[in-house]
């Protein structure tokens, strides 16, 4: 699961300096790949389980700490991230998304910065 989770984070091209919005972030396997490519950017990750999220904190406590990353209990419908812009927003296999991407663009493209990018990826187990 962590090559194929590391495939997608390499597809995003993501740079030193990239917002990064993971949604459904699980275990955050995929957020702390996004977290080592990171410099002064950022890493803002939310997941409707605080299982999940307490899961991400362990595994990503570092990246938190050096101001790196941000985890937060939510579902994406009621997600409000502020003025924030996003340079790279990535969902993987999170279903509400899937299934009507005109939701997902209605939720996803206010919150997406000039020349930003979406990647929804729901591939089978």
């Amino acid at each position: 699961m962590s090559e194929r989770l590391r495939s997608i984070v390499e597809g995003l091209r993501i740079q030193a300096d990239d917002q990064v919005l993971e949604i459904g972030c699980g275990h955050g396997v995929a957020a702390s790949f996004v977290c080592e490519r990171l410099g002064s950017g950022r890493l803002v990750a939310i997941d409707k389980s605080k299982k999940m999220i307490a899961a991400s904190l362990r595994r990503n406590r570092r990246h938190v700490d050096a101001g790196r990353a941000e985890f937060h209990v939510a579902d994406a419908l009621e997600f409000e991230p502020g003025r924030r812009k996003f340079d790279k927003i990535f969902a993987v296999r999170v279903g509400l998304l899937h299934r009507d991407p005109a939701l997902a663009r209605r939720i996803l493209e206010p919150w997406l910065a000039p020349r930003g990018k979406i990647v929804l990826v729901y591939d089978e187990p």
